[in-house]
């Protein structure tokens, strides 16, 4: 990787800075020469990151110089959103001519997003094996394992030895995948019996079984289970690779570790966004269309605002009796916010790679409510101090240290409760939790606080 290109430091593995002016300057000289040599040294993902931080004018105008220097790996790297946007500058030829070189599964993640016509005319520039294999992998459902999986696939019958798998191998070098980390054996009906890894293979001698030397950890993925799940069996089981078959249990395809983590990637992206109201968002987004995905959320947020508000205004006359109160109120609502967005955002997470279950739900619980508890009791004394040396009243320390106490208890206990309820619902926790947990902590906060002063105070 050229150091010229890419900054080795502080920012590892950044694009230079002046990359990107050397780069305007060929476009606007409209030599494509210049763009090849700085292209050239570049990896795939990091010309994905640059086309993905250009303006969109100028990424069509480096497209139009730049002709045949897109390649699919660089397009398999690209966000969808700007990979959407560049698909509609190339040709059907200038596509196939991308995608030829790639194993299915990259192709099936670009023909996807294709219209039909689109589709159709690079299916017909494709192979027959290919087409077949394109064809079959879109008719799966999206986001799941078939869509996922490539049909490449190194496989052997369970009585072969070592010996016989090496000959194999090398006397048909043109029908292997670029890639692969497992020979799957196969029973006579072609459903898969056991993985061999390639250690195993060129480590043992040549009459030993490969029946023999298979994996103890061995496990099928469905063709039809979401790709959430198949990252998530990944990551817990450590697999490298995993046969995909059908309902029959055949084999019809394998999913590698390279696109099993870049499912758990984005699956992690996704539950952080939308803990924050923002969707799908990216940086590379339209103005319109991340006014659109954020709107509803705010939207939200300003009903429970609205809600919150309402409480207060039921202790309008114990406000103006006592001015001190609106001076300190947000403060119970803010630490209650605080403490809840802690824990749903734990228990969002914990739901998310299944340590939340029914079996262990009753201590988690639990234990956010002694948390909230114990910090609600420590910050409470904090408070209780404060309030009585800035506004000299002993019970106005008492009352905020009271309503602290009582707000970070039941923020520990809605953060952890509602996206549970939630998930049983059938609702993305995810995407739903913050402003019902907000709402609690803002309505439980201003309600115990202004109740008790209501009480102790006047």
């Amino acid at each position: 990787m050229a150091e010229d290109v890419i900054e080795i430091g502080e920012d590892a593995y950044a694009l230079k800075s002046e990359l990107f002016q050397k780069v305007r300057d060929a476009i606007e000289a409209g030599n494509g020469e210049d763009i090849d040599m700085l292209m050239e040294p570049l990896h795939a993902a990091d010309i994905a990151d640059f086309l993905e931080q250009i303006e969109p004018h100028e990424r069509r105008d480096l497209l139009e110089i730049w002709k045949g220097g897109l390649d699919g790996e660089i397009l398999s790297e690209i966000e969808d959103n700007v990979r959407e946007e560049i698909l509609g500058y190339l040709t059907p030829q200038e596509l196939t001519e991308a995608v030829r070189e790639l194993e299915s599964d990259d192709v099936v993640d670009l023909v996807e997003y294709l219209d039909e016509d689109q589709q159709e005319a690079v299916l017909e520039l494709l192979g027959p094996m290919d087409r077949v294999a394109v064809e079959k992998a879109l008719a799966y459902p999206e986001e799941s394992a078939g869509r996922l999986m490539q049909v490449e696939t190194v496989r052997a019958p369970q009585h072969w030895t070592v010996g016989e798998m090496i000959d194999f191998l090398r006397a048909h070098p043109d029908e292997l995948p670029d890639q692969f980390y497992h020979v799957i054996l196969v029973d006579p009906r072609m459903k898969p019996v056991g993985n061999v890894t390639l250690g195993r293979l060129m480590s043992s001698r040549r009459d030993v079984k490969l029946f023999d030397i298979k994996e103890e950890m061995f496990t099928t993925i469905p063709a039809e289970q979401d790709e959430g799940e198949v990252a998530y069996a990944f990551n817990q089981y450590h697999l490298i690779s995993a046969p995909v078959v059908d309902e029959d249990g055949r084999l019809v395809g394998v999913i590698t570790i390279d696109d099993a983590m870049i499912v758990l990637a984005e699956e992690n992206a996704e539950d952080l966004l939308r803990l924050a109201g923002v969707g799908e968002n990216t940086v590379n987004d339209r103005v319109v269309t991340t006014t659109r995905q954020r709107f509803p959320w705010l939207a939200v947020n300003l009903v429970t605002a609205i809600l919150a508000s309402l409480v207060i205004s039921l202790f309008e006359d114990v406000i103006a009796g006592l001015v001190a109160l609106a001076v300190l109120m947000p403060i119970v609502a803010s630490m209650g916010g605080n403490a809840g967005t802690q824990s749903l955002t734990v228990a969002v997470r914990a739901i998310a790679t299944k340590d939340l279950t029914g079996s262990n739900v009753l201590r988690v619980i639990r234990r956010e409510v002694l948390v909230g508890l114990i910090n609600g009791l420590i910050f409470a004394v904090v408070m209780g101090i404060i309030g009585i040396l800035w506004f000299g009243e002993p019970l106005l320390g008492v009352v905020i240290a009271a309503a602290m106490v009582i707000n970070l208890v039941i923020a520990g206990l809605a953060g952890t409760v509602i996206p549970v309820v939630l998930e049983k619902l059938g609702i993305d926790p995810a995407l739903a939790s913050g402003a019902f947990v907000t709402t609690v902590t803002d309505v439980v906060g201003f309600f115990a606080f202004l109740g008790l002063a209501a009480v102790v105070l006047l």
